[in-house]
């Protein structure tokens, strides 16, 4: 099977034409052969890096400014926001997996969380994913996820589970992707560099599974003109604001494309899911290496409320 990452920018805070790039990007990669499509972590309407440049406890008034114009971009799965790329799925015959900025549509309507939704060639939406525990000043932009969306997916190309980004430093997290028979591990990730990719090549031994990571590669030239005080945060000298990274993983922890650094473009990869099953012939974390006599793992995977109805 064909994998195709799409390491290129959205046109950040800005998802109706977001949207539009990405189902012109995913009718690219079809042209191309690939039958999974991936794109990076927050990818509509882009990944908050602004955050991590903050000045902590100040810069309230321009938090409330970018907050805003997220919350007037953020996806509402309730009201079928991605009704054009479910359609372009559904017209290329692929299986779409991408991060979002999801607005909650059925309880209060303001809160955001950090999602990762898989789509099948058949356009219908087969999962999301709210990121379990945003990390450090994500927490002023994400709500907390829950267990519902944890959950590994029967595909045309195989058994597909995502992480979101530092979800993967979680064991428990991982363990629960693992116990479902994961063959495709996919983690759309904001991070980057040496230490990340050695994790992924972890993952992929402790798993014995494909690990696909999508990396967010933005350069100052993607930063909106009138982002309030774009000056201060995205000084003009700075060219790569994120370098992407994105990876592909064998069972076994070999790279078999990539790192693809400071690149924008659509990245291919081949990947052979029979080399999951005897990959795990050694090894297998959740199968005859597991000692469910002495570790057992519960999760609590019913969707989380403050109100009950009777």
């Amino acid at each position: 099977m064909k994998v195709a990452i799409i390491q290129q920018s959205p046109i950040l805070l800005n998802l109706p034409r977001t949207i539009d790039k990405a189902v012109s990007l995913i009718g690219d990669a079809a042209e191309n052969g690939a039958e999974l499509v991936v794109f990076p972590e927050a990818f509509f309407p882009g990944y908050p890096a602004w955050i991590w440049r903050l000045r902590p406890g100040g810069d309230w008034g321009l938090t409330d400014q970018l907050h805003k114009r997220l919350l007037e971009n953020a996806v509402d799965l309730e009201q079928d926001d991605l009704a054009l790329i479910r359609e372009a799925a559904r017209k290329h015959k692929v299986t779409v997996v991408s991060g979002l900025h999801e607005r909650d549509g059925s309880l209060s309507r303001s809160t955001l969380y950090n999602t990762v939704i898989t789509i099948g060639p058949d356009g219908k939406l087969l999962n999301r994913h709210r990121k379990l525990m945003p990390t450090n000043p994500e927490r002023m932009v994400w709500g907390l996820g829950d267990a519902s969306g944890l959950r590994v997916i029967d595909t045309p190309g195989g058994r597909i589970g995502s992480l979101l980004c530092w979800e993967s430093y979680m064991p428990l997290a991982r363990f629960a992707m693992y116990a479902q028979g994961i063959e495709i591990y996919i983690a759309p990730t904001y991070d980057s560099g040496d230490g990340w990719i050695g994790t992924m090549q972890h993952i992929a031994r402790e798993g014995c599974c494909w690990v696909i990571s999508a990396g967010v590669a933005t350069r100052n030239q993607d930063i909106p003109d009138d982002f309030p005080e774009r000056e201060r945060l995205y000084p003009n000298e700075e060219d790569w604001i994120n370098p992407g990274d994105s990876v592909v993983i064998a069972p076994g922890g070999e790279i078999v494309a990539g790192p693809f650094h400071e690149i924008q473009d659509n990245i291919y990869a081949e990947i052979d899911i029979d080399k999951v099953a005897i990959s795990r012939r050694s090894f297998d974390v959740a199968g005859h290496y597991s000692r469910p006599d002495i570790f057992t793992l519960h999760i609590n995977n019913q969707p989380q409320s403050p109100i009950d109805y009777d």
